[in-house]
């Protein structure tokens, strides 16, 4: 039987907007029709940050609550929600948790497990996931049946989740990792993209565990393919990459979705539904 491989749809993130990209979707229903569109390509897991009304990144429950609903009433993919802090000053690590105040949860959020500095525009913030941090996390979002996709930006991340806190009874088997890769332009302990360092992160991961690679800008294709030969699954989407090839802006999520799905079956793998990965990574199935 085929491997089956999951893709993950990061459809906007924190960062660039449309400026960068206009077919970067922002508002709600704009992030829930991308999310539908790549369901339809392929995607079964769709990563989702939250924007204000004038496009600005945002952790408040109530847009995120939106959101989901909405992505819900349109499709069975799996909402995956981002707990990073917003990109504004003045926020810190503990106002990315808001979004376990919606009204309406996520089956999954990202949990990022990296002490970074991050260097944007005109300033310089340090992301404080400390252990203590991820152990609360963690234990929160069990206690709401929220599967953690642990996003990692170098080696010794994977040893703190193995070493400190999936000891502490917080994380649920089977863990699922996101490599971090090629943010070190912009953030001091993120890690290069390379074939290298991809397989030294993925020889970390504890055996039964599920890995994707994170692979920001031009790596994003080759990461996601290297990733998926090498036994893991994929992300794509406008957070972590604009393009669909050089100096040609992709068109939507789905657009990048496609081609990474048709690139699977090439190679002998079958796309997984949202049904197959939930059984997969332990999330209990829609009712």
């Amino acid at each position: 039987m085929a491997r089956k491989v999951i893709i993950t749809v990061a459809l906007t993130g924190a960062f660039h907007g449309k400026e960068a990209n206009p077919n970067l979707p922002e508002q709600p229903e704009e992030i829930a029709q991308a999310a539908y569109e790549a369901y339809q390509a392929g995607a079964s897991i769709a990563h989702i940050h939250a924007r204000d009304k004038d496009g600005v990144s945002s952790n408040d429950p109530a847009i995120f609550s939106e959101i989901n609903r909405r992505v819900r009433e349109k499709c069975p993919i799996i909402i995956q929600n981002s707990t990073a802090p917003a990109n504004k000053p003045g926020t810190v690590a503990a106002d990315g948790l808001k979004v376990l105040e919606a009204e309406y949860l996520p089956e999954m959020c990202s949990l990022d497990c990296s002490l970074i500095a991050t260097t944007w525009k005109d300033r310089t913030f340090i992301y404080e996931w400390t252990r203590e941090f991820l152990i609360d996390a963690a234990r929160r979002m069990r206690d709401l049946n929220i599967k953690p996709e642990l996003e990692v930006f170098n080696p010794t991340s994977i040893e703190d989740i193995v070493n400190y806190v999936y000891p502490e009874g917080v994380l649920e088997d089977p863990l699922s990792f996101s490599f971090v890769m090629g943010m070190d332009r912009n953030s001091q302990q993120a890690m290069q993209f390379s074939n290298e360092n991809l397989v030294h992160l993925i020889n970390k991961v504890p055996q039964g565990s599920h890995f994707s690679a994170l692979a920001i800008g031009p790596h994003q294709l080759p990461g996601s393919v290297m990733t998926m030969l090498m036994g893991g699954n994929i992300r794509v989407g406008f957070e972590d990459n604009i393009y669909f090839r050089k100096g040609e802006l992709a068109k939507s999520n789905a657009q990048l979705v496609e081609r990474v799905a048709n690139f699977a079956r090439e190679f002998g793998y079958e796309v997984a539904t949202p049904a197959e990965a939930r059984t997969i990574l332990g999330i209990p199935q829609l009712k």
